[in-house]
């Protein structure tokens, strides 16, 4: 992987990602990325952690409610 250098970006500090982990993160000017502390150390991810907490929210209440979200739909 590449080394990272941290610089001065007006009053804050930032890096600058090289164009090789752009296309691996699959991300453009504007897109989101998200910082998570692992075991490991440091991750830069563009899944959203709170999206999975909701998924699996969802995924249980359509489990126990199945035909009532089936009616309301209609």
């Amino acid at each position: 992987m590449s080394n990272l250098k941290v610089e001065k970006v007006g009053d804050a500090l930032g890096i600058v990602l090289p164009e090789e982990v752009l296309k691996k993160l699959e991300v453009k000017e504007g897109d989101t990325l998200y910082i998570l502390d692992t075991p490991d150390g440091i991750k830069i991810t563009t899944f959203d952690p709170n999206l999975d907490t909701a998924i699996k929210a969802y995924e249980k209440v359509n489990q126990k409610y199945t035909n009532a979200l089936r009616e309301l739909s209609k």
